[in-house]
Parts: C-alpha cells; structure tokens; sequence
C-alpha cells in the first residue's frame, strides 16, 4: 500500500476578508503553543481587543498579496497556499508519478499532498482521506526549517491528537527539522548568488527569521540557535565576511520582549547610519506569505527608505525552486529508504 508524505504550513484565510482573516486568527491565536498567556486571561484579550480590530485592519494587506506572485509567476488565491500546493506537486513528480501510483499500488508507492495546521485542508481531515485510499504510513514534513514550539511543536500536538482519537493508530512520523541539511543550505546561497547576479551585491545581507518570545529560548525552545546556525553555515557558503551579514527577528507582537535584533530597528538604524543598500532574505520561510510579501517586502523597505537608506531588494523565499523541491525529495528519501525510485 502507499505511503503519504504530507507538506505542512502554517494556513492562511480562506479569502481576504475581515470575516475569513477573524475565523483563521481565531482558530491560530488560541493554540497555546503559539501564545502561552493563561488560557482565562488571553481569551479575554482575543474576543474583547484584537478579534474585533485586527481584522479589519491586517485584511487589505492580505488583499494586496492574494493572486500575486514575485518576479512574474501567477499565484492563484493565497500565495502560501498556491506555493504550497505548487511543492507537494512538484514533489510529486520528482518521487512518483501519479499515474504511476494509480496503476501500481504495491509496497513503495508514495502519495504527496499537504495539509495546514490552521484553516484548510487539516491534518485530521487529510489523514483520514488518505487511510481511505489505502495509504499505511504517513511522513510529515513541516515546512519550517528551524524547529520551533510555536510551529512544528503545534503539529506534533495534532499528531497526538490523532493518536489519542484513533483505536487503529497510523503508523506517522514527523521531520524535526531541516536547518542543517546540506540541500537547504545550498538552495539559500543558490537563491542569493542568482539574486546578486541579477541585481548586484548590496552593501549589507539580512537574514531576517520570524521572532518569538525571548522567555521562549530560556524555557528550551531551540528556534533562536537552529536560526543562528543557518545564519552562519549560509553565510559561509556564500563567503560573507562578519560584517557583510545580520541576524534579525521580524514580527513581535504584544508588549513582551522577542528574539533580538529586530528587523525593523535595524534597518532604520543602517539607513540612518549610512547604509546604502540592504538585501533581505527570510530563510525561515519555505513559501512566501503575507510576513514575506507584505511586512519584509513593503512596510520594511519603507522603514529603510524612509531613514535614508537607497536600494532595498527582498530575495523570494525558496517557493518552487528546483533545487527546493530537490531537498525535500532528499528529505523523503532518507526518511523512506525503501521508497521507489519516481
């Protein structure tokens, strides 16, 4: 019988509507491995403050991102979606055919598809799809190379979930992390060298990752030195000397402190101080997305404008890129070495 392999991302509305971004954040804010405030205490926060303001004002955003894509590509609907799905095809294709699948349903067989762990499709609805049609292990793979609590920790949260609901449990497994793993390292220095030989060099590269809480590291959460060790074995590859690259964290929410330096502070401290020209890249993020599109490819190129910075490029995530699809097939492979060549 078959067996699946699973993309997992975060989710996305299912369109760009204050009523449709209210019933995604809902379902994503109030998972307490993404905010870990007493459950009594936030819930009051969610339904009285930021459910009835946010939004309203983050869905525009979303609307300016929905059916775009970068350099060209038509991206139907949400792009995190669109690209997404876009993997699991192409994926797909490089493991086994799908007609190959449907004329040979012996031993080896692989189907990929994806699932999100807000919004749809969902891992439960996906999981039991797939059992439906024959398939007798699963492999996940979330698409965050970087382990963190607030992301792939909330879907091995799903997974006991399905566990403890199932009498027949499946036989699933999950991929911890990527970050090390040579192919992701070569397709981010490949992504930056294609982007340097098309635009030229900048004066500074920023690595700029999704920020957590700082309590977060202290309590364990590896995130802060999984995103460091990118940050350097990338710039390694890529010959950078220390001062040529930064480190930053986007996206803090709440009055907490988060994962340091900012990304915005930064950047308007570089065009204050001189700084001419910023490349920005974010290796956190296998497929762009509302984080990449809008806040690092608009509102922080105007930060760095605006403080008296020039030229400001983002460098796309790694999205559809052969050598992308070719790590994530690397990926199965070793987690699946009995899997047909496709």
């Amino acid at each position: 019988m078959a067996h699946a392999i699973i993309l997992m991302n975060l989710g996305t509305p299912a369109e760009p509507t204050p009523g449709a971004v209210r019933a995604f954040l809902r379902e994503f804010l109030s998972d307490p491995r993404v905010v870990e405030i007493p459950k009594p205490v936030w819930q009051l926060i969610l339904n009285l403050f930021i459910l009835p303001l946010r939004p309203k004002r983050i869905a525009p955003a979303y609307a300016e991102i929905w059916d775009s894509g970068l350099d060209g590509e038509a991206v139907n609907g949400s792009p995190i979606m669109f690209y997404t799905r876009r993997q699991a095809e192409l994926l797909q294709a490089r493991l086994q055919p799908l007609d190959s699948v449907a004329r040979d349903n012996k031993s080896g067989n692989v189907i990929v598809t994806y699932a999100m762990t807000y919004g749809a499709p969902n891992l439960a609805d996906t999981v039991a799809r797939l059992r439906q049609e024959g398939a007798k292990g699963f492999t996940l793979v979330p698409l965050y190379p970087q382990y963190s609590a607030t992301t792939t920790g909330a879907i091995y949260d799903q997974v006991a979930g399905l566990i403890r609901k199932s009498r027949d449990v499946p036989d699933i497994s999950v991929v911890h992390d990527y970050w090390e793993h040579p192919g992701y390292i070569a397709a981010l220095a490949n992504s930056v060298r294609e982007h340097w030989h098309k635009h030229g060099q900048a004066e500074k590269l920023m690595m700029s990752f999704h920020g957590i809480p700082k309590a977060n590291t202290r309590k364990g959460d590896p995130y802060y030195h999984h995103c460091c060790g990118t940050a350097e074995r990338l710039a390694e590859a890529l010959g950078l000397s220390r001062e040529r690259w930064e480190i930053t964290f986007q996206s803090r929410f709440g009055k907490a402190e988060w994962l340091q330096p900012y990304t915005d502070k930064t950047l308007i401290e570089w065009g204050r101080n001189g700084v001419a020209s910023v490349d920005v890249l974010c290796p956190a993020f296998a497929a762009d997305c509302l984080e990449t599109l809008e806040e690092i490819a608009v509102e922080n190129r105007a930060n760095f404008i605006d403080a008296g910075g020039r030229e400001y490029r983002y460098i796309p995530a790694l999205n559809t890129r052969e050598d992308h699809i070719a790590m994530l097939e690397a990926i199965a492979r070793e987690r699946i070495p009995d899997l047909k060549a496709g």
